[in-house]
């Protein structure tokens, strides 16, 4: 089991044989849990002395320098997390210590500051990596902005390069599990999907896992210590839907003693879960459209809104964009859902996991019980060959109805569901029956090139020798027969025994 919460890694301060203001912890309105290094390189002293101020007192590290051959050495050494540089530069250019950054430290943030005279260079910084660009003069606000979204996304980064590490040292991510190409890449969006609070859109068929992917990206989140409420849309009526989503004032209709609020205003910023959300009528449907977009909720039977702060996170087995086309479906809700869309991999098209599904689910069904349940090779081979329409819930359910009928602590293929149980000995009666064939009518196969040998030959016999009808009739040009000829050391086919 990972981590649920990735700690951004601190990086080193830089050396202090440059300007340099240091800043006490990070108290700034960011809260930021570990300092970023800025560092500032202009030759205006003035510009250089407000830039460290301000981002000092947000809660950066913060260095500056005049000289560009210092900060092109700086940078080599050691990477900063945030470059504010300007541009253009005398001598030895700034759009080339940009492409070095770049190179050296990926990772690092470059924000170009230039006149408003040289915006064609800060154009050129944007295409050579640069982030951002502030337009000299500029505003405390605008400064604090721009290194506050830089901030934002260099730590993204850091922690979805910390997930993919994880990933690639685990076995799949948080409960999900899995090494397949299919999974990989479905856990290298997750971890940048993650650190987001973008609505997405989770597909996939029956059992394959669609509520356990939105609990781990709700896990791997923001705001993972919030709470994350999941409602079956396909499981309850209209009007329960309406209520819970959007709750209810007391007095809404028969039985509601009470206020109750809904989902939505519930999760406080959390995540709430709508699973099958194809099921959704086209009126609930334009109500969740409208507290998508406007943010708030109206209570049933109320006449306030109530402002909303919850993360989204749908799925479904069907296929909403034929529901689109059809009218079933609302195309502008489904276009908000659809922010980011994941596709869940069925288990037939991931055959090569379903030894580490069996693994987890055979370690689960052990515990408590006095004997360690384990899997015969011939059971296993069985169900790597079955196509698992229900997926990984069916495969559970196959482990647990296994592991409950077994006699021993090695499940054999008896052990298995009737239909994999068939399966089992349908593939052994094939297997023998080739081998039979195989061993028997091995003498009795006739080379292709012998066949294409005995047609030539036959041909040309029944033609008397006319070599170029025989070619016509075989299909094939006369070089092509020629050279047949000369290949089987034939001179005279007529003369030849069959």
């Amino acid at each position: 089991m990972l981590e649920t919460v990735l700690q951004s890694t601190i990086m080193e301060y830089f050396p202090q044989n440059l300007e340099t203001q240091e800043t006490q912890e990070s108290q700034g309105p960011s809260n930021r849990k570990v300092r970023m290094h800025l560092l500032v390189v202009d030759t205006d002293a003035a510009v250089r002395s407000a830039c460290a101020e301000i981002a000092t007192s947000l809660g950066y590290a913060v260095q500056s320098t005049a000289d560009l051959a210092q900060a092109k050495s700086l940078v080599s050494s050691r990477a900063a997390d945030i470059l504010l540089v300007n541009l253009p530069y005398g001598g030895y250019h700034a759009l080339d210590l940009v492409s070095e950054v770049k190179v050296l430290h990926p990772a690092t943030a470059v924000i170009a500051m230039t006149a408003s005279s040289s915006v064609n260079a800060a154009v050129e910084a944007m295409r050579r990596g640069a982030s951002d660009y502030l337009t000299k003069p500029f505003a405390v606000d605008e400064l604090s902005a721009v290194l506050e979204r830089a901030a934002a996304t260099v730590a993204v980064d850091a922690e979805s390069r910390q997930l993919r590490e994880r990933l690639r040292l685990s076995q799949g991510l948080g409960s999900m599990i899995g090494r397949s190409a299919e999974m990989e890449k479905l856990y290298r969006i997750l971890s940048k999907v993650a650190q987001s609070t973008h609505p997405v859109l989770v597909l996939g068929e029956s059992g394959t896992g669609k509520e356990l992917v939105a609990r781990t990206i709700h896990a791997y989140g923001p705001n993972a210590y919030k709470p994350f409420l999941p409602v079956d849309c396909g499981s309850l009526v209209p009007t329960l839907i309406e209520s819970e989503l959007f709750g209810y004032v007391k007095g809404a209709f028969t039985g509601a003693s009470k206020s109750k609020d809904g989902l939505f205003v519930s999760a406080e910023g959390g995540t709430v879960f709508l699973d099958e959300i194809g099921e959704l009528t086209l009126d609930l449907q334009a109500k969740l459209l409208r507290a998508l977009q406007e943010k708030e909720v109206r209570p049933v039977g109320a006449t306030h809104r109530v402002p909303i702060k919850a993360r989204i996170v749908a799925a479904t087995n069907r296929d909403l964009a034929a529901m689109v086309e059809k009218g079933s479906f609302r195309k502008d809700l489904f276009y908000r859902l659809n922010v980011v869309n994941l596709r869940l991999p069925a288990l037939r098209d991931r055959r090569e996991d379903i030894p580490l599904l069996t693994a987890h689910f055979l370690e689960r069904m052990s515990k408590g019980q006095p004997v360690k349940f384990s899997l015969s090779n011939e059971a296993l081979r069985t169900m790597m060959q079955h196509d698992w329409p229900g997926n990984i819930r069916e495969l559970e359910h196959c482990i647990e109805r296994a592991c409950a009928l077994s006699s021993g602590p090695v499940l054999e293929l008896g052990d298995l569901p009737t239909q994999l149980q068939q399966q089992g000995l349908d593939a052994h009666r094939v297997a023998a029956k080739a081998e039979t064939v195989s061993a028997e009518g091995a003498a009795d196969v006739v080379p292709l090139a012998e066949l294409e040998r005995q047609a030539i030959l036959s041909a040309i016999r029944k033609l008397g020798g006319d070599k170029l009808l025989a070619a016509r009739l075989l299909g094939i040009g006369k070089t092509t027969l020629y050279r047949k000829l000369k290949e089987y050391g034939i001179t005279d086919p007529l003369l030849e025994e069959e």
